[in-house]
């Protein structure tokens, strides 16, 4: 079922997916399309349920047997164990207020891990593609993490979590922390893009708190095999299933993982 070819044909249709779901974002980025909430902040569009319903139909075409793991529904039919892990539109805030910032994200997870990753940056239409012991591609030139240190010198991202209002758990105390460490750190709200442009060697590093699984699967893959490392904030090994998560260079990683340390506990 994994060999070689079958992974190519896999991500080949999660590229036909990445790239359909995209065309409609950018066809309806500043029409009149409704938006409800999901929580007190948390949005959710017309666009992100129509995307997930295009792509979720192209790959169960390709791959009838497999689950799915997606953001705005629930799947119950097909594999749990090798299931296609997306979100349909990641930075549905930025989408939302016309902040033309936002991806489609497919990964394929075989027993809790990615084997396959899709980024597409629709806006720039920069494709981010990637399979396990293949290395990591931006529309077909292999990419390669940044070779930049220490981290005084260094341009990080992160995102803050939608409870960041009630719960301490906000990222505040490590956000501060990181801009008297580093050159500077970006919030641009699309973590898949952050890891994306971690890959591409574009940011050095990347951290946040209480992502889901469809935020991170395909880019942390993509980071992984552009030569980087992903851990959990302890420097620990990390799945996707993991609260925190740290991406970097490998350079900075040791540092990073140091400064949350000491910004930690609040």
């Amino acid at each position: 079922m994994f060999s070689e070819g079958n992974l190519q044909r896999y991500l080949e249709a999660a590229v036909g997916a990445a790239r359909e779901a995209g065309k409609l974002q950018k066809e309806l980025l500043w029409s009149d399309f409704s938006i409800s909430h999901k929580g007190e902040v948390d949005l959710v569009t017309e666009v992100d349920r129509r995307c997930e319903e295009m792509v979720v139909a192209r790959l169960r075409e390709a791959t009838p047997d497999f689950g799915f793991l997606a953001e705005e529904n629930q799947y119950q039919d097909g594999s749990t164990s090798h299931r296609w892990v997306i979100d349909p539109v990641d930075g549905t805030t930025n989408y939302a207020h016309g902040f033309p910032w936002f991806c489609v994200s497919i990964a394929l997870e075989v027993e809790g891990s990615p084997v396959l990753g899709v980024i597409y940056h629709v806006m720039m239409d920069e494709l981010f593609t990637a399979i396990r012991g293949k290395g990591a591609y931006l529309n077909g030139k292999k990419m390669q993490v940044s070779q930049h240190e220490p981290l005084k010198g260094c341009l990080l991202a992160t995102g803050f979590p939608y409870d960041r209002t009630w719960d301490n758990e906000n990222n505040f105390n490590h956000f501060c922390a990181f801009h008297m460490e580093t050159r500077g750190v970006r919030r641009a709200g699309a973590a898949a893009l952050d890891l994306a442009y971690v890959a591409a060697g574009r940011l050095d590093g990347f951290w946040e708190c209480k992502l889901k699984p469809w935020d991170v699967a395909a880019g942390v893959l993509l980071v992984a095999e552009a030569g980087g490392v992903v851990t959990n904030y302890a420097g620990e090994a990390y799945s996707i299933y993991d609260h925190r998560v740290v991406a970097s260079n490998g350079r900075i990683h040791k540092d990073m993982i140091g400064v949350l340390a000491r910004s930690s506990g609040g």
